[in-house]
């Protein structure tokens, strides 16, 4: 994102499934708000609009015997370009602060990554349908397997997405490729223990925006 002070923050949470991304997410709009007076808007993907919704629902049920890599990545991308067009930048030009439950680096770690089509795809498919909006900042929330699989479990009971009821070795993929993407943006990524209680892990992902925060009173 640029730097106009006008404009609002674009943060992104993210990490695999059963790592606390939506919980977070409430948290940290609450606090935004109460601590800080901001205007902030909490979203999702695929989602966060009524177009970038209804191919949420292809993609979590989708029909038939599914999709296949390319067409997954094609759905995802075609949501995000939505879903950034009609929300995230109308929203931060407007100086709202935007977080997004999952944004483009999901799709590089599930597609690109465990998925196999490799990071190049990802980036050209952002490139051309969302013209390449980074967040300002990436909160990657991470949690062992252990964790990961008692919060599905709990979550989800029996029944799971499409994308949520895939193997563990995929799974374990989507992770090694978050951290991967982590590691080599260490100005773009912040990681955080996900495995705390709710609490603990708020704290962290406050300390870990501290770099925007900096000055802001309400």
């Amino acid at each position: 994102m640029n730097g106009d002070p006008a404009q609002g923050k674009f943060i992104a949470l993210e990490g695999g499934e059963g790592t606390g991304k939506s919980t977070q997410g409430r948290m940290l709009e609450q606090a935004l708000r109460q601590n800080y007076g901001l205007d902030v808007i909490m979203t999702r993907e695929p989602g966060g609009t009524p177009g970038a919704e209804a191919i949420r629902a292809l993609l979590l049920d989708p029909p038939g015997e599914g999709w296949e890599p390319e067409a997954e990545a094609l759905l995802f991308a075609a949501a995000r370009a939505d879903h950034v067009a009609r929300l995230i930048r109308p929203q931060l030009e407007a100086g709202a602060w935007v977080i997004s439950d999952r944004f483009v680096d999901s799709s590089r770690a599930y597609q690109g990554g465990a998925g196999g089509l490799g990071d190049h795809a990802i980036a050209a498919l952002h490139d051309f349908g969302s013209h390449g909006i980074r967040p300002d900042c990436t909160i990657l929330l991470e949690v062992d397997d252990a964790v990961r699989e008692k919060r599905l479990a709990a979550r989800d009971g029996d029944t799971s997405d499409a994308i949520g009821g895939r193997s563990a070795s995929y799974h374990n993929a989507v992770a090694a490729s978050f951290r991967k993407l982590a590691q080599g943006d260490p100005e773009g990524f912040r990681i955080v223990d996900g495995t705390g209680t709710a609490e603990k892990v708020h704290e962290n992902v406050m300390a870990a925006l501290a770099h925007i925060l900096e000055g802001r009173t309400a």
